[in-house]
């Protein structure tokens, strides 16, 4: 081996050392005996570009964001490595790119640490939040909360917790903790008022249940009745509305229980409705009849045969009997039209004769009279001297009065 292997940041001398020119001298790096001058220095060479390119990578990951504290332990490993590296190249070129690193690093330092700490507000922000819906959970009236929808939020709170906790930034641990007991203590508000109020909703529910069992029994025993227990179903009836729930599933099978007694005493009275209908349709027939002989009193002026025809149409009409049911308010209140049209002939002529009445008109008549004439007076008076306000007041008076006997003489 010969020094025409030397390059500018190497050589290798007889022996085959090879050595590396590094901060102006001198100094062996390693052997190479199994090979040339040329493959020796090429070997020390890849050394180098080992290094390079560690170097490089460290300059990527710095640029790229990588955590501070990792590039800053690579920079120390580094420039350790780059002290008496065995190795041929720009040593001293690597070692002051890494120095450089060494500033990145502090200002990566100082951004991470900022970001680091926005996160953190963030993440305590965001971990508060959580908790300020599980206390307003906490703090609903369990009476109107609805259950099933509050039990789901309040597990999508959770799920919310746990998967900040596992993704999101480390809280401080006092700082953690206190929201952590917050959560917990809203949560376990929450379940214990949802267990009261189930507890309480049972214990309504069993006694609805109670009740509306014996409604059912009581029911079921009107049956044999027949028609005649529909006034006593009516009433159970009631109670039933009152009787609170007792669950969708009981009550509804309870329901059926209770309307199917029902139905059967409104099937026996269909029955007998419709064998009242069969036997009163001739009774309809007849008082149709004599509410067409009836309907001229409707129009009639004299009041003492109106009266006298009313009267033996109205004992005929009782005498016929029912009218079948659905017919009945027809009827009915063809025959009450009627009779309101006689009362009314009745009263007005009452009316007109009532001697005390008359009595009282006339006197008022023959005052409102007197009155009349002598505004007249007055008011001629006030025209002839022009008196304008008192010709206004005195017509207004005046035409008072005789508006008022106009009212008494009709």
């Amino acid at each position: 081996m010969t020094d025409n292997a030397d390059t500018r940041w190497g050589r290798v001398d007889e022996t085959g050392t090879v050595f590396v020119t590094d901060r102006g001298t001198e100094r062996a790096v390693g052997q190479y005996p199994d090979g040339t001058a040329e493959e020796a220095l090429a070997y020390f060479k890849r050394k180098f570009a080992e290094l390079e390119g560690q170097v490089r990578l460290l300059e990527q990951r710095a640029r790229g964001g990588a955590p501070a504290a990792d590039v800053a332990k690579t920079v120390a490993s580094l420039t350790e490595a780059l002290e008496s590296p065995s190795a041929v190249g720009d040593i001293e070129s690597l070692r002051t790119r890494v120095s450089a690193l060494t500033v990145a690093v502090e200002k990566l330092t100082e951004e991470q640490k900022a970001q680091a700490a926005a996160a953190l507000e963030v993440a305590v922000a965001e971990r508060t939040t959580i908790v300020a819906a599980a206390e307003a959970l906490a703090a609903k009236d369990p009476q109107s909360v609805q259950w099933k929808q509050a039990t789901a939020e309040l597990e999508a709170l959770f799920a919310r917790w746990k998967d900040h906790q596992q993704t999101g930034p480390r809280l401080p641990k006092k700082q953690a903790d206190e929201l952590w007991k917050r959560f917990r203590a809203a949560r376990t508000t929450v379940e214990t008022h949802r267990r009261a109020f189930f507890a309480t909703l049972d214990a309504e529910h069993k006694e609805a249940r109670s009740r509306k069992q014996d409604l059912v029994t009581r029911a079921e025993a009107l049956v044999p009745q027949g028609t005649a227990g529909i006034p006593a179903y009516r009433r159970l009836l009631d109670e039933w509305k009152q009787a609170g729930r007792a669950g969708k599933k009981v009550d509804d099978a309870l329901w059926e229980s209770f309307k199917a007694a029902g139905d059967q005493l409104y099937a026996a009275k269909a029955e007998v409705d419709a064998r009242e209908n069969e036997e009163f349709q001739g009774n309809l027939t007849a008082k149709l009849a004599l509410l067409d002989e009836a309907a001229p009193l409707l129009t009639a002026t004299d009041r003492q045969v109106a009266r006298n025809t009313l009267t033996n149409i109205q004992k005929r009409w009782d005498a016929i009997g029912k009218v079948p049911r659905d017919q009945m308010k027809t009827v009915e209140d063809r025959l009450r039209a009627i009779e309101t049209a006689v009362r009314k002939l009745e009263d007005a002529h009452w009316n007109n004769s009532n001697p005390e009445k008359k009595a009282r008109s006339e006197g008022l008549a023959a005052q409102l009279e007197s009155a009349i004439s002598a505004l007249e007076a007055e008011l001629e008076v006030a025209q002839g001297a022009q008196n304008t306000a008192k010709v206004a007041e005195l017509t207004e008076a005046l035409e008072a009065r005789r508006a008022w006997l106009a009212a008494v003489d009709g």
